[in-house]
Order: C-alpha cells, then structure tokens, then sequence
C-alpha cells in the first residue's frame, strides 16, 4: 500500500508538471501572436475624428460600438449582451443646468456668486425647479472613518444645513480608505445620514496646482447623466440633497469671509487630523433649474466560453471604456476630442487580447468576458450598470481587468497595478509583469485616488476583485525622462483635442503592455480558485460578497 500510495503521488506530480508546462507553452504562443501594428491600427480608427470623439449618445460612439462589435465577430468572440447580440443597451436619463445661482448672507451682507467663475453645477437629476436656503456648516473632509477613528461630523449637528467640505481625503489614510473617502458619492451618501440638505465643496490648493479651475470650466455647461432603473428612477441620487456646488477659490474665500476659523488656518490644519466643525455664519441659498432627456447608449460585451466544464460557468471580465468627451472647445480650432491615449489605445488592448485567446487552443479554462462601457467619462456609468446589471450570473464573476488611457510615450520599464494589492491579484499582476521583462511598481500618485476614478472600481463596489494594469513612469531608455513626458500629457493633452493619433506611440511597449494584460487574465482564468480578497482587507470587507 505504501509503494502504492507513493506511485500515485508521484503520477499526481508529474501531471501536475505536464499541465504546468502544457499551460506555460499554451501561453506563450498566446504572448507570441499578439500584433502591436493591429493594436494601433484599432486605435487609429477608434480616435478618427470621423467617430467626433465618441461622447456617450452621439453617432459617434454607436459608430465605435458598432466597430468593436464587428472585431469581436470577426475574431470568434461570441455576442454577450442582449437578446443575443453584442450590445447592452444602458438606460440613461440626461440632465442639464438651464439655470443656477447661489447666494450667500450673513453678517457683512449678501453676496450674489457668478455661474462658472465662482461655482460649478450640476442640474438636478430629481426635479426640474430645485432651491434651498439653509446655514452653512464646515465639516473638515466630510470623512467617517470609524476604523480610522477619524469622524468630521464628530459633536456637529448638520441637520438641515448645507455641509461645506474640502475635496479628496486625509493624504494619512491608507490609499485604500482614502481613495474610497474621496469619492464625491461617499461624500454625499455621508453628508445625506447625518441630515444635510445640500452640499459645497472647496477645492484645496494642492487641488488647484494640479488642476487649476480653468480646466474644470470645459465641463461646466454639459449635461451630467445616471443610468435609470426600470421604474424610470435614476441610480445614485439623494431626494434630500437639494442643491449642490464645487466652488473656486475665490468664492471659497468669500464664503470664509465672516468665519471664526480663517481658511488659511482651515486649509494649514487640515491634514494634521480632524478638528471640530463649525458654524460659518453665513446663509447659503442654492437654486437649479434643470432640463430632463431620456436616452441611452450601449455596452458591447463578448464571451469566450471557458474550456473547463467545472470553471466555465465563471468570469473573467477584461473591460475598457469606449467613450470619451466628444466635440468642445479646444485650442486652435480643433473642437474634436479623438481621445486616442483616453481610452482608445485601452480599448484596442482588449480587443486585441479578445482576439489572440478566441484563437489559443485549447481555450482558457475560465470563460471571459470582453466589455466595451459607455459612459465612463460621465462617472463611470456604463461599467456600473453592467456591474449591477451583468448579462451573466452576478455571483459568477470572478474579477475584472480593467485598461484605462495607457501611456506609452516611451520605452515603458514598468507597469503599475492598480488595486492588486488588495487581493489575491497581487501575486498574478506581479508575475504577469515579470514575464514580459516589465517591473510592478506602487501608485506614483495616490492623491489623485486613481482607483476609485476607472470603471474596476464599479466591480469592487459589487465585492468583484479588481486591478488596473497602466504603464509606471520609468523608462527603459535612460535618455528619456518618463515621469517628466507622463506629466507633460496630463498637463497638455489629458482631455484636450490633442489627444490624437500624431501623439508618440512606443509599438514596443504597446506590445508588452497588451501581452502582461493577456498574460494577468489567462493566469485568472487558469486558476481553480477564483481571486480573493486578502484578510482584513477594506474593500473586501466593505463590499463583502460571497466569492463565486
């Protein structure tokens, strides 16, 4: 019995190896076939200004949506949304300010704010007259953070009152809690449970340096949206906040004017912990009057079935967003946003992943799905109406891949993973990198709270483990400064016209970073255990599911 028992371990072992080294050839012929050349020449389609920069519910985007669907078709992907076809067809209920003011008083008098030069605002998704008029009370960041034992709303009564806050989280907070702290709806869903009625928020000066309230103007006049639910509601609203506002700098100050704290003193003491909230002393009066347009526009979603009858029947979501910002005002006389870098080199990864493993043999075990979402730019809409709404079992999926804007100006030496570190994803994203010579390396930016900003963190909420692979800001070519040409984009090209196609593209790099892509998604998909959150992790305890 004991010869025998040790015969079997060591058929058991050397299976074992034959399928390890079976996989590791598999994916390497996988790796072998991906084609920088078809990834760019998608991208040169996806942001021609023939597509007028795919803003969500233009001809545009159904032009790109019709082409991704088509690529998928042609590769083997099989259609994944409805009835049977590619495409998920997201409700949406349009929202645009006609008219807004705010006004403050108090003890100096009444000060009457100007649209777009002191406030920004957004119409009301709920009513089409909104008004408010209520005191002001500053609350720090508009943080509760039990576990942190840090509260902002700590011995302060907002009942009633219109909350004033300062944007993003403490810069001491994990760059988990804070990036989930940042969140403008967080913000707003705790401002709402401690009773306020409208909500001001106050840009920092660090805020300020990196996005200076010009940028923001480009934004200012367009409709916001929120996806609708079959009753026609739309998702993400709060009936009792009845106004809201961001204000610049100046109007900050105007609002400071008559307070017992100066700002400066407000602004110095912020990040050294929270200190007790207080009455300004001033009267806000916030009024909004708003126009209503249902809509919609689709979600291209396709399947690769897995090959494994046991794990088929769970997911691996690769998922990049399809829109961008359309046709505004930009420089020159060029008003098309092409959004080539945002996001239609991401999208052009995944479609290329789709492509290479529709033709791997035998299939990945796990079965994958391919999701273009519309939408992201509005507040990543269409990822989470998938996400609430999955055109397959919500319990089967087992984690999102998420690409969003990939800058590959340069030689890339690295490669950044967003979120991995929260799961058991961490391990898979490292050796992923590691397989096409690339490094993992940390957020480079965490006050920008980047993983709360792309469409993965519309899965984590659902409790879905989730990771952003971007390329990190090191180059491999010593004579070029990487952080230096990143930076350079964010402040001249992010969200500009100039984001097209005449842009530096590094087809090397395109290609080891669509090949760590592939190679992160076929390890999940390989894995008889679906992903998991580590122990005693925030997202995983904030958004507990029972894993697939």
């Amino acid at each position: 019995m004991k010869r025998l028992s040790g015969l079997s371990l060591a058929v058991a072992l050397a299976l074992c190896v034959t399928k390890a080294v079976a996989e590791d050839e598999a994916l390497a012929a996988a790796l072998a076939r991906v084609s920088a050349p078809a990834v760019r020449a998608n991208v040169e389609f996806l942001a021609d200004d023939l597509l007028e920069g795919r803003d969500t519910g233009t001809r545009g985007y159904d032009l790109a949506a019709r082409y991704v669907a088509t690529q998928l078709a042609l590769a083997g992907i099989a259609p994944a949304g409805d009835a049977g076809s590619f495409f998920q067809r997201v409700p949406l209920l349009e929202t645009r300010l006609v008219e807004g003011s705010i006004s403050f008083a108090s003890a100096s008098g009444i000060a009457t704010l100007v649209r777009n030069e002191d406030f920004i605002m957004t119409g009301d998704s709920l009513r089409p007259e909104a008004k408010v008029t209520a005191p002001v009370v500053f609350a720090g960041f508009g943080v509760t953070a039990q576990k942190l034992r840090y509260d902002d709303y700590a011995g302060l009564d907002v009942k009633g009152k219109i909350v004033a806050m300062l944007s993003n989280a403490p810069a001491r907070f994990p760059s988990e809690e804070r990036a989930y702290h940042a969140s403008r709806t967080r913000k707003a869903e705790n401002a709402v449970q401690h009773g306020a009625v409208g909500l001001l928020l106050l840009r920092t000066p660090e805020e300020e340096a990196r996005t200076p309230w010009a940028r923001l103007l480009g934004y200012a006049d367009g409709p916001s949206l929120r996806w609708t639910h079959p009753d026609g509601s739309p998702e993400g609203v709060f009936p009792s906040l009845q106004g809201g506002a961001a204000l610049s700098a100046r109007a900050t100050e105007r609002l400071f004017a008559v307070s017992p704290v100066p700002l400066a003193t407000v602004f110095a003491r912020a990040e050294k912990g929270p200190f007790p909230g207080f009455a300004l002393g001033v009267t806000a009066t916030l009024s909004a009057r708003s126009e209503h347009v249902r809509t919609s526009s689709p979600n291209v979603v396709g399947l690769l079935e897995g090959s494994d009858p046991k794990l088929r029947g769970s997911y691996v979501v690769y998922s990049a967003h399809l829109d961008h910002v359309g046709v505004r005002a930009g420089e020159g006389g060029d008003r098309i946003h092409n959004g080539a870098y945002d996001n239609a080199l991401g999208s052009a990864v995944v479609l290329e992943v789709a492509r290479v493993l529709a033709g791997q043999k035998p299939r990945p075990r796990r079965s994958l799905l391919f999701l273009f979402v519309t939408a992201e730019e509005k507040g990543l809409l269409g990822s989470d109406y998938f996400a609430s709404r999955p055109t397959v079992p919500a319990s089967a999926l087992a984690a999102n891949v998420n690409v969003d804007m990939p800058l590959v100006l340069f030689p890339i030496g690295d490669v950044v993973a967003f979120g991995a570190e929260n799961s058991t994803l961490e391990a898979k994203a490292r050796s992923a990198a590691a397989s096409v010579g690339l490094s993992l390396s940390p957020d480079p930016m965490p006050e920008e709270t980047i993983f709360v900003r792309s469409d993965q963190y519309s899965f984590v909420r659902k409790g879905v483990p989730a990771v952003m692979f971007s390329p990190g800001m090191r180059s491999a070519d010593a004579a070029q400064d990487g952080r230096k040409l990143f930076l350079e984009f964010i402040g001249k090209h992010y969200h500009r016209p100039s984001d097209d196609t005449s842009l530096p593209m590094d087809l090397a790099s395109i290609a080891r970073f669509t090949k760590a892509n592939l190679a992160l998604g076929y390890a999940i998909a390989q894995d008889d255990a679906a992903p998991a959150w580590k122990p005693g992790n925030f997202f995983g305890e904030t958004f507990a599911r029972t894993a697939p």
